[in-house]
């Protein structure tokens, strides 16, 4: 895919944090923490939490206060990120061949900077020409397109000039709303979803990889 950037989400795509994320939303979120209803995982996967806060309170109620559902995800970060996930077999061979082919690279992900930064430290990630979380941006998060149109322009680059990866139905469509070229990661935990809305659809990283450098 001849376009001089590429724009990774992290939770799903370069590590395995779903089913850890859908677990916990499974225990405590859907069960404790809303007044009613039964939420599916896809319907907040790839929201930044803050608002999926915001969404449940409106959708469902919720049972516990916004600065008490903040602490209890990012206690769980500490665990996914810093213990569980692994990342996606490849991933810094994939980065490095994009660099040597000139491109642009970066992470653009609903989690905060410090989540990111664990990944990063722990897998060494960098150097990456942008990180850029939905915290940076005083805008609705995916699945509205704001975070992708960011990402392009900070980069110096129109949305068009870009490939977004993405695993999540909310994040495919803030990446196809964006202009971007979206290409959507199917991998176990998004196996049974339709992901139609992509432009195009990768099974795993070896497919992946050869998307995104023709090899």
């Amino acid at each position: 895919m001849d376009k001089p950037v590429v724009l990774f989400d992290m939770d799903g795509v370069l590590v395995d944090s779903e089913p850890y994320w859908h677990a916990f939303e499974d225990e405590w979120v859907f069960a404790d923490a809303i007044q009613s209803g039964d939420p599916n995982h896809e319907e907040i996967t790839g929201m930044n939490f803050r608002e999926i806060y915001d969404y449940l309170d409106a959708e469902y109620g919720t049972t516990v206060s916004k600065p008490e559902f903040i602490e209890a995800y990012e206690a769980n970060s500490v665990d996914i990120y810093g213990e569980k996930v692994v990342l996606m077999d490849g991933a810094e061979s994939l980065f490095s061949t994009l660099r040597e082919n000139d491109k642009k690279v970066a992470i653009v992900s609903s989690a905060p900077q410090s989540w990111i930064s664990v990944v990063r430290e722990r897998f060494d990630l960098d150097p990456l020409d942008l990180v850029l979380s939905a915290d940076d941006i005083d805008e609705p998060g995916k699945p509205e397109p704001h975070i992708y149109e960011h990402a392009a322009s900070e980069l110096g680059y129109d949305t068009e000039e870009c490939i977004v990866v993405e695993d999540s139905v909310n994040g495919i469509e803030s990446g196809v709303r964006s202009g971007a070229y979206t290409i959507a990661y199917r991998v176990g935990h998004n196996a049974e979803l339709d992901l139609s809305l992509a432009d195009e659809i990768v099974n795993g990283p070896e497919e992946l990889r050869a998307s995104l450098t023709c090899e």
